[in-house]
């Protein structure tokens, strides 16, 4: 691979705090970028913004608004993890489909590749912009513009099962399973409609436990022990 999106949750960089952040987490994440980058790797990255706000549960006020909310957790989260990024001797730069002053640059594929020439880690921040659509859906359509060759979706759990291991004891895991049969099977990898935007661009996914030693560099180098989502 040349070219990779990783995503990573929001939740899963706070670590066991749930909220905000845990350092050593990210320091963790950004070692292994580091790898991938020092190998020649291009790398984007597109983080949640569950350790702030989830924009779903909110009852009591607009859902635009609450999803506002949530691309600005986003942003907050790739300004923060970008800089311990920096702290481990990479560049980064942050682009958002909306201006923020002097925060971030906006979106454009000609300047996300010119970051990408000049060997820096590019973060997308923001969503897509608009409500009503995920980061999971940001994650696939920032992939597809940028031509990644895989995205690498760091998860709370190992890969893609039959059902939720969380719930199902028995649960098996799929060491392979192809979009059209997540997508037949209600299996939320992502959401429905980053599982359409997958399958109708031919996005290949590597769905990983991030918590697991080196998952990201296995996910790319072998040893993977994660799920493959084929297309």
């Amino acid at each position: 691979m040349k070219r990779v999106l990783l995503k990573l949750s929001g939740e899963a960089l706070a670590g066991d705090k749930k909220t905000g952040f845990d350092d050593a987490t990210i320091v963790a994440v950004a070692k292994q970028v580091k790898q991938l980058v020092d190998e020649g790797i291009q790398v984007g990255i597109v983080i949640g913004g569950g350790n702030f706000w989830r924009g779903r549960t909110s009852e009591s006020i607009d859902r635009t608004k609450a999803d506002q909310i949530g691309m600005l957790a986003t942003v907050m989260n790739c300004i923060y993890v970008s800089e311990i990024f920096r702290s481990e001797g990479m560049m980064t730069n942050i682009l958002t489909p909306f201006e923020c002053g002097s925060f971030t640059k906006l979106f454009s594929k000609d300047r996300a590749n010119k970051y990408f020439a000049k060997n820096m880690v590019v973060f997308f921040a923001g969503g897509t912009g608009h409500p009503f659509f995920s980061t999971d859906t940001a994650t696939v359509l920032r992939a597809v513009e940028i031509e990644a060759d895989a995205i690498l979706l760091a998860k709370a759990i190992d890969g893609v099962y039959d059902s939720d291991p969380n719930r199902n004891p028995e649960a098996v895991k799929f060491d392979e399973i192809s979009i059209a049969e997540v997508i037949d099977r209600k299996l939320e990898v992502v959401d429905l409609a980053a599982s359409i935007l997958c399958m109708e661009n031919k996005m290949p996914m590597y769905v990983f436990a991030l918590a697991e030693e080196g998952s990201i560099v296995k996910a790319i180098t072998g040893d993977f022990n994660g799920t493959k989502v084929t297309v």
